[in-house]
């Protein structure tokens, strides 16, 4: 990986809010691509920032300063991406689970579905199954994003599967989950439909269902 890759990882890791516009400057300079930065810096960075939480290194203040650290960043990356035809692809609702509180890697997630033409119902974060349902029925959305940073919310992600199934939506609604504690296995034991392991591959696996 390239070295201001690697310092754009790193300031997000270690916090350094007031490096990190200088250090994505410098990767664009090299003509690395908006796209590579996030993934393999400002992602990878959240993934640590996550893993050092979880082991109780990084406290909620940590993570809340990791995200003003990437908010910094966003604007500056979303400004040379190509924005694509604004809703073309259908609506996606996302949102972070009930008793979670992150939205940076949704947020991550949000903007990439909006350049790559989606139309985006961002419903926030620590939000129940039964919002979420609502904002289902009440848009026509058939993709249901959902982010999950801690273990202790995995919960929150069976309940929204569970209420599409009971609504009787199953076959016409797709959910994808994403975050820290997410895996494909989980998406086999949550029932969902889709597991995106970084915001890339994300927007690719709704691509993929939206196209079913």
């Amino acid at each position: 990986m390239k070295e201001s890759l690697i310092s754009v990882q790193k300031a997000v890791n270690e916090l350094m809010f007031d490096e990190i516009k200088g250090l994505v400057f410098a990767c664009l300079d090299e003509g690395i691509p908006p796209l590579e930065i996030i993934e393999a810096g400002i992602s990878k960075g959240l993934e640590l920032v996550g893993e050092q939480f979880e082991t109780g290194t990084y406290f909620l203040a940590d993570l809340v300063m990791a995200g003003e650290v990437v908010k910094e960043a966003m604007p500056i990356l979303e400004e040379k991406m190509d924005p694509g035809a604004a809703g073309q692809k259908g609506k996606i609702v996302l949102a972070t689970v009930e008793g979670d509180i992150h939205e940076i890697g949704k947020n991550i997630v949000g903007m990439l579905l909006n350049v790559n033409g989606y139309e985006v119902i961002d419903l926030g974060v620590d939000v129940s199954a039964g919002k979420i349902l609502a904002a289902v029925k009440e848009t026509g959305a058939r993709l249901i994003g959902l982010s999950a940073l801690l273990s202790t919310m995995i919960g929150g992600i069976k309940e929204v599967v569970d209420s599409v199934v009971e609504a009787g939506l199953k076959d016409h609604v797709k959910v994808v989950i994403g975050g820290a504690c997410t895996s494909e296995q989980l998406k086999e034991e949550m029932g969902a439909d889709g597991y995106g392991e970084t915001a890339v591959q994300a927007v690719k696996i709704f691509d993929k269902l939206s196209a079913t």
